[in-house]
Formats: structure tokens, C-alpha cells, sequence
């Protein structure tokens, strides 16, 4: 925080300056009427946050049971600082000669003067201490810097750690978090203070951002009495629906194993913990916590409300037929295709020449699979458009349930092309291994299963003869395996594409914070990531007057700070792992193992 410049002594003076002393001044106040400073007094940042303005008249034990009142209600010591003049005529001149004595009843250590000074700009203030200083020469008063902030932005504003920010044009300065979170914590503990305006006829007249009238809405005081019954009822019904998705009939193994590796289920669970979160009983703990609950409801109405659109979309102009209607031709050509795949794979593919013998039994095993899949998809045409239809009112839980069936629909066509890569991937990871162990023996090594290390061992001359025939066999026939095996895993992987973007779909209508990014687009004073002051007035013998301002917080930020969680359903691989798991032939499933770490 700037601080003003220290006046210059003169020659033969020896009076030591006092301590700088921050006062936080509402905007909102400053063209109110001659009363009161009430707010808290900051030891450790040497500050003062001025709350409010009490008016004349006033009876001082009433003021007092006011702040006690309100003392106890928020657990802030909020105390009388001093007093506030604002010179409008010229009547009101001999009001500060008054004003003045108020200090021998409303005793506080400094006790601040402020002044606004008729028909000008410039403001006075003092702080004077009544007891006497400790050393000698030490002045009675102290220097008063006068910082105003807007109290609405503060109090409805969360201040958050502080981040990188951009540049700050010039006259600005950025003050740490530590100081800011007094003044921060102490505008939003003090909202009792806030809650009388200039209609209510108490004893106490106040002026702070809410005396021109107190903020409500009819539709906000209607949600919050409903809120209460509609959580309790929806709570019930989704304690219902935990309870039958744990039964036990569920937990027996082929529908473990189902509910476990479709996306649908995945999704499904999924919500069903959001809304459990969501419409719980208990209160939020901390603004964060409630900003996750907020995030997680406007990112399930987006989700129903772009499913409903999907649902609209689907079943005009009878759009499901159509596509039923598409669907078998698309699985016919698909099929032909690998066919004439397979077909060219049998011959000499890019004149490569293959062992005849294995790329014969490989291709008319491979042919035969497909010709077993094509009699299935003809099998469920007559019922297709059935199935499809009673997809589509699937939409109406959400646009992530209908693109997670979507998925599952792509994994359950192309299951061929999926057994196609498991079988070559089988086959050829079988040979590299049986390599690489072949490839030991000639060296006099032997691998180690107790001990999971490669050791020295002595091989007789049978097993060296033996090693080296197998070893010329697997040789030669690896290539003939290789080219089915990265043919059909470039196919599986293009169907991995498609399927990773549908799921990064999901995960990003499931983790978006929507309603963070909305108050950070329309309200950025609400994520506050730091302050900063702008000079309003430095001039010599005049005090130093700052206005501060509330930096909004990055967007990017934002994300990172409320991102929602994800289904995490999915595998995640890094490219090292990708490429090792290619080139030794390891399988990449379509869901997630247990020994999976999760990034």
C-alpha cells in the first residue's frame, strides 16, 4: 500500500512523526449527514473500518446497545472510532466544537476526526490519542491515510489467495492479502449493522449502503421458504433411488460387471451424486462449498434444458425413423469395407510378402467373425427404430446421458472391430514376448519371477538348439502378425478418437463451473483476487486519499478454483504409456482398470 511521502524536518526541530493510520471509508457515506464514526478498529494493520454513520439525535447508552447488540450477533468488536463532520451551511460551523466532546463519552484510542469541507473537495481528517505519549517530542496525533471502498462490492464480494495478475496501469498499487482479509471479513460479519434504513423508526439513525432502503426480492424470499420443503421432499426420492441402485441383485456379477464399464451407468451414478449433494438438508459450510452447489445445479438445468432440445429435435419430422432407416446401410457398407480389407490383406498388401500359410488362417478367421457380425446387425434391424426411440426420451435426464448411450451404442457396433484389435494384439504380444525371452537365452540371462529381475543362467546345448528354431519361427512369422495387428489397432483407435471426444463432451458440461463463469462475466466483483488503489487526492498538508478498487479474478482461475469433478470413468494415458503399450501389444481398454492411477 502507498504510503505518503515523510515531511522534511526544520532545522533544529526534534519532533519524531507519528504512525501512519489507514481508514477505510465507504463511499456511500460520504454525503451523509454530521454524526457518529461506528465500525472495528484493526490493531495489527493500524486501520480503521468505518461501518456506518450514526445521526443526530442520538442517546448515547441507545448507540451503545446497538453495538452491543450487534457485537454479539456477529462476533465483531464494532465500536464508535470517532466522529464525522460534513460542513453543508454555514449554521453547522460550531457543530465540530460539539462533535469534539463526544470523545469523553465514546472513549477510543486514536479517536478520529474527519471533516468534509463546504462547497470544496477536500477533506480533513486527525487522529488523536488523549493519553500522553511515552517518549518525549512524540506528537499527540497521528498521520491519517483515507482509503474509501465501495461496501456493497465488498460485502458481496469473496476475496480469494492471490494470483498473478496482469499489469496494473500506473497510479495503481496492490496490496497484500493479509491486510485485505481484516477488512474484507469484517465488512461481511457486520451485516446486522446493515439491516435498518431511514424507514425503520429505531431509536438510531444510520447511514451506510443500505439506508436508502434494504435490498430483498419477493422471488428470492418465495425460494428460500420453498427451498426447505422442496430439498427435503427431492432428498427423500434420491435416497429411494441410492437404495434400490444398491441392492443386492445388482451386485451379482454379470450386472456388476455392466454397470461398471457402460458410460450410461457411469453418468447416471454420477448425477445421481450431484443431486444428492445438491438438494441436501444440511447447510453449506463455507462460500465455497456453496459456490460448488450453485455450480452443480445450473450445470444440471444446462444439461436437462440441452437435452430437451436434443429430445424436441429428435422426435420432429420423424427424425428417429430416418435414422434407423440409415443406420443398417452405414453398418453394411462398414462391413464391406473390412471385408475388402481383409481381403487385400490376404494377398500381398503394398507388395509385401507375408508368410501364405498364417495370412490365410488369420484373414478367413477374421472374415469369419465379420460375417457372424453382419448376420447380428441384420438379426436387430426389425427392432432398431424401437430402440432408438426409447434412446431418444433418454434425453430428457440430460444431453450427457444421451451422448454417454451414444457412446456405448458406437462401442456396441464397432464390438467386432474391438475383437478384431484383441485378437491380433494377443497374437502379436505373444510373439514379442516369446521373442524377448528367446532373445536372453542366447545371451545366458533368464528372467527372475521371484525376485523381478534378469539373472545369469547356463543353458545345455538341446535347449540352445531348441531356442534358436523357435526363435527363427516367431522371426519370421512376426511380420505377417504385425501388419494385422496395426491394421486393426489404427481401426480401434479411431474409434477410441471418436468415443474420447464424446466423453470430453461430457466431462465439460460435468465440470464447467457455469454459474462461477456467469458471475465472474456479469458480476466480476463477486471473485475478487486482490485490490487495488488509485490516488484521488496527494498534496502537501493534505491527506493522502485512495480509492480502492477490487480486482476480478482470471478466468482461468476461476476454472481451476471451482472446477466440478468428472465421472472419471474413463482411461487416462499419457503418450510414453501409449506408445509402450502399442508397441509391446498391451491392450487399451475402453474403460478404467484398477491399477489405473488417475491424474
Amino acid at each position: 500500500m502507498p504510503t505518503p511521502p515523510p515531511e522534511s524536518a526544520a532545522p533544529g526541530n526534534s519532533r519524531v512523526p507519528g504512525m501512519v493510520l489507514k481508514a477505510f471509508f465507504p463511499t456511500c457515506c460520504a454525503s451523509a449527514d454530521s454524526g457518529l464514526l461506528v465500525g472495528r478498529w484493526v490493531p495489527e494493520q493500524t486501520s480503521a473500518v468505518v461501518l456506518a454513520v450514526v445521526h443526530f439525535p442520538f442517546i448515547p447508552i441507545q448507540v451503545k446497545e446497538l453495538l452491543a447488540r450487534v457485537q454479539q450477533a456477529s462476533q465483531v468488536g464494532v465500536a464508535v472510532l470517532g466522529t464525522w463532520c460534513h460542513r453543508r451551511q454555514d449554521a453547522e460551523e460550531s457543530l465540530g466544537h460539539f462533535l469534539e466532546g463526544l470523545g469523553a463519552i465514546f472513549s477510543h484510542e486514536p479517536w478520529l476526526q474527519l471533516c468534509r469541507e463546504r462547497g470544496s473537495k477536500f477533506w480533513s481528517c486527525k487522529a488523536t490519542r488523549r493519553q500522553a505519549p511515552t517518549c518525549p517530542g512524540a506528537p499527540g496525533e497521528d498521520q491519517v491515510m483515507l482509503v474509501f471502498y465501495d461496501q456493497r462490492k465488498v460485502l458481496l464480494s469473496q476475496l480469494h489467495p492471490p494470483v498473478a495478475l496482469p499489469d496494473h496501469q500506473a497510479g495503481d498499487a496492490v496490496a497484500g492479502a493479509g491486510g485485505l482479509a481484516a477488512v474484507f471479513d469484517t465488512v461481511a460479519r457486520s451485516e446486522e449493522l446493515f439491516r435498518s434504513d431511514r424507514f425503520d423508526e429505531g431509536p438510531v439513525r444510520l447511514s451506510h449502503w443500505q439506508s436508502e432502503g434494504v435490498e430483498a426480492s419477493i422471488l428470492a424470499e418465495l425460494a428460500k421458504r420453498a427451498s426447505g420443503p422442496i430439498c427435503l421432499l427431492l432428498g427423500g426420492l434420491l435416497s429411494l433411488v441410492s437404495a434400490a441402485s444398491a441392492c443386492r441383485v445388482f451386485q451379482l456379477w454379470p450386472l456388476s460387471f455392466i454397470w461398471s464399464k457402460l458410460s450410461t451407468c457411469e453418468q447416471l451414478r454420477h448425477r445421481l451424486e450431484q443431486l444428492t449433494f445438491v438438494f441436501s438438508t444440511q447447510k453449506a459450510e463455507n462460500p465455497t462449498q456453496l459456490m460448488r452447489k450453485a455450480n452443480v445445479l445450473v450445470s444440471v438445468f444446462l444439461d436437462v434444458a440441452l437435452g430437451l432440445a436434443l429430445l424436441s429435435w429428435l422426435h420432429g419430422k420423424d427424425r428417429i425413423g430416418h435414422l434407423a432407416e440409415a443406420l443398417v446401410p452405414v453398418a453394411d457398407h462398414v462391413a464391406e469395407e473390412l471385408q475388402h480389407l481383409l481381403q487385400w490383406l490376404m494377398g500381398a498388401p503394398a507388395g509385401l510378402k507375408m508368410n501364405r500359410a498364417l495370412d490365410q488362417v488369420l484373414g478367413r478367421f477374421f472374415l469369419y467373425h465379420l460375417h457372424l457380425w453382419i448376420s447380428y446387425i441384420h438379426l436387430m434391424s426389425p427392432f432398431i427404430e424401437r430402440i432408438l426411440w426409447h434412446v431418444g426420451l433418454s434425453a430428457c435426464l440430460g444431453l450427457t446421458v444421451s451422448l454417454s448411450i451414444l457412446s456405448d451404442i458406437i462401442a456396441l457396433l464397432t464390438f467386432h472391430i474391438y475383437c478384431f484389435y484383441v485378437y491380433g494384439a494377443r497374437l502379436y504380444c505373444l510373439k514379442i514376448c516369446g521373442l524377448s525371452s528367446l532373445w536372453r537365452l542366447f545371451r545366458g540371462k533368464k528372467w527372475n519371477v521371484l525376485r523381478q529381475r534378469v539373472d545369469s543362467c547356463s543353458y545345455d546345448l538341446d535347449q540352445l538348439f531348441i531356442g534358436t528354431l523357435l526363435f527363427t519361427i516367431l522371426l519370421f512369422l512376426l511380420p505377417t502378425t504385425a501388419l494385422y495387428y496395426l491394421v486393426f489397432t489404427l481401426l480401434r483407435l479411431l474409434v477410441v478418437a471418436v468415443q474420447g471426444l464424446i466423453h470430453v463432451l461430457v466431462d465439460l458440461i460435468n465440470s464447467l463451473p457455469l454459474y462461477s463463469l456467469g458471475l465472474r462475466l456479469c458480476r466480476p466483483y463477486r471473485l475478487a483476487a486482490g485490490v487495488k488503489f488509485r490516488v484521488l487526492e496527494h498534496e502537501a498538508d493534505r491527506p493522502l486519499r485512495l480509492l480502492m478498487q477490487i480486482n476480478p479474478l482470471p478466468f482461468s482461475h476461476v476454472i481451476r478454483t471451482y472446477r466440478l469433478p468428472s465421472c472419471g470413468c474413463h482411461p487416462t494415458h499419457s503418450w510414453g504409456s501409449l506408445c509402450r503399450k502399442l508397441f509391446f501389444g498391451e491392450l487399451i481398454y475402453p474403460w478404467r482398470q484398477k491399477g489405473d492411477k488417475r491424474d
